[in-house]
Order: C-alpha cells, then structure tokens, then sequence
C-alpha cells in the first residue's frame, strides 16, 4: 500500500510541485488549501490529487480534517509543512495583525499539523516530516521580521523534533528555499526582482522543481539517517 503523503499549501507554487513529484513517485498525496475553491478544484482536474480545503493555523480544524483524511485515506506517514504567507513591512509600520497572521500562518500551522499526526507516527514507528523554512529565515530580509522570525523558528522547532522522533522511526527535516519561479515572487517590481537575481550566483530563480526532487529524497527510504537538518536551496545566495 502507498504511503500516504499530506501536503499543506499543496495546490500552488512550490506545493503544487511537491505534491506532483510525490505523486509520481509512488505515495498516495492529499493537498491541503485554505481559499480558492475555483483553483483548488482546477488542480484536483490537472492532478488527480485531492485537495482537502482547512486553516493550518486553527488547532482544531487541522485535528478534525487530518482525522477525516486518514479515515478516508490512511494514517499520514509524510506530512510536509509548505504553507505560508507574507504581509510585509518594516517594524515601525507594522501592525499586530501583520506579525500575528504570518506567525499563526508560517510557525503555529507547523505544530497544529505535526500535533495531529506525531501520535501515529510514533506508535508505527515511521514518520517523514518536511517543514518548509526559507533563506530569509536565515538571513533575514529588510520588511519581513515577521516572516524572518516564522521561518527562523520553524529551523528550531525542526531540530527538537527531530530529537524527539529519532529513536521512534520518525525523520524532520527542513528545507530553506531561497527565491523561486512562483507567483509570489513574481509579484515584486520587475526592477526589484533584476536585483534580487543579481545577488544568486548561479544567475537565476530557482524552479519548484528543485524544490520537490529534494523533498522527495528526504521523504525517501535512503534519507533514513537524515534527521534535524536544514537543506538550504537557494542558488548559493546565502550559504548557511
């Protein structure tokens, strides 16, 4: 029987790659959303995959429709945690509900998701977990100490649990994109974005394809002995 792999943030960008790649790979994927219903739907036409709409940053309706997939599905063996938002802006203009939405939506998503499913995880004693971090929560960015710090912590919350799930058959690691071909980036000013590109040595965005190829190797039987690492991919634009 395929294992089964939940993807949050699954049916766009990066997410949408990485269930694709799974998907092709052999495990059974359900992707998670949180908004659009009409483009949700087109990626369930596209894909095949199913694609489970709730909000990764609500404790109980992350419970309650990672109860439901895995009676319709099958116990969760891989979770990977992609979800995420931005809401930019420097300290002195931003307000509460900029540091709060990206910190419930980015960090507390992460434990509501892993809370859900560690309990299985460990009484079969195999478990994949990728959280999804990024350069900018390693190096920090100028407009984004609420995304910086959401993305720092998830590489600490990744290294305990990893601790914890070690001696249970449970791996977690992290991935750190750096700036990748995605709607998101492609957003910023085309002057902006000219410069970012000059600053990544190998003179371009990243695709999100190298992002899922090296998610599907750490959910993989041969990364077995990887756990509590950060893979950084981000084109040597900060090397970590």
């Amino acid at each position: 029987m395929a294992r089964i792999a939940l993807v949050t943030g699954g049916t766009r960008g990066i997410g949408e790659a990485i269930c694709t790649t799974l998907k092709e790979k052999g495990y059974t994927v359900i992707a998670n959303y949180g908004g659009n219903d009409v483009k949700a739907a087109e990626f369930t036409q596209r894909t095949g995959i199913p694609a489970v709409k709730f909000d990764v940053s609500d404790f109980d309706a992350v419970s309650e429709a990672i109860t439901k997939i895995e009676a319709d599905y099958g116990p969760v063996d891989i979770l990977v945690n992609n979800a995420g938002i931005t809401r930019d802006g420097t300290m002195h203009r931003m307000s509460f509900e900029q540091w709060d939405a990206v910190i419930q939506t980015n960090l507390a998503s992460c434990f509501n998701t892993c809370r859900a499913v560690i309990e299985g995880m460990r009484s079969r004693e195999f478990g994949r977990i990728i959280n999804v971090g990024s350069v900018n929560g390693q190096a920090g960015q100028y407009g984004q100490v609420n995304y910086a710090a959401a993305k720092s912590g998830i590489h600490g919350f990744t290294k305990a649990l990893a601790l914890e799930g070690a001696g249970k058959g449970i791996t977690v690691n992290a991935i750190a994109p750096g700036y990748v071909d995605t709607d998101m980036v492609r957003a910023v000013p085309a002057e902006v974005l000219a410069k970012i590109i000059k600053t990544i040595p190998v003179g371009r965005l990243g695709k999100p394809e190298d992002i899922a190829n090296s998610v599907a190797f750490l959910v993989g039987d041969e990364a077995g002995f990887i756990t509590g690492s950060t893979l950084s991919i981000n084109g040597g634009q900060h090397m970590y």
